[in-house]
């Protein structure tokens, strides 16, 4: 014998139980792209119409993960919409405050600057530019 006590048979069978239920959790919280839209754009991406953000606006382009606000001067600034926190991806504008839905961390769209906790880490900025009357952003805009 060994000394160390042995694990029970419902010690096992809870360990066995919770193991589904925790990946769950962690599925839930990434931001895994598993075939569905990348993170960010790998390329360049037409958004819509540059008249969609109004200066001093933000337009949320969530098939592209994407968020694009106008200054007051006109100029454009773009950020991927995916939560620096724990990967998910934002869903929601107001104004332009970007919420995300999983753990509440709020971002400021003209800025990528985290707004609110739990999040610490600004949102990745990308390349944009207004191109024949439409918003295209990514590598190479």
């Amino acid at each position: 014998m060994s000394g160390r006590p042995s694990a029970s048979r419902r010690t096992v069978l809870r360990g066995a139980a919770l193991t589904p239920v925790a990946g769950l959790g962690l599925a839930a919280c990434s931001g895994g792209s598993g075939g569905g839209t990348p993170a960010t754009p790998t390329a360049p991406v037409v958004l819509g119409a540059a008249s969609d953000v109004s200066k001093g606006g933000a337009e949320l382009y969530e098939d592209h993960n994407v968020v694009v606000s106008r200054a007051e001067d006109g100029s454009l600034k773009a950020f991927s919409s995916i939560c620096t926190h724990a990967g998910c991806a934002i869903n929601k504008l107001q104004g332009t405050t970007l919420v995300c839905p999983c753990h509440g961390s709020e971002f400021d769209a003209e800025t990528g600057k985290v707004l609110r906790a739990p999040a610490t880490v600004p949102l990745h900025a990308l390349s944009v530019e207004e191109q024949n009357g439409k918003i295209v952003a990514g590598p190479g805009a």
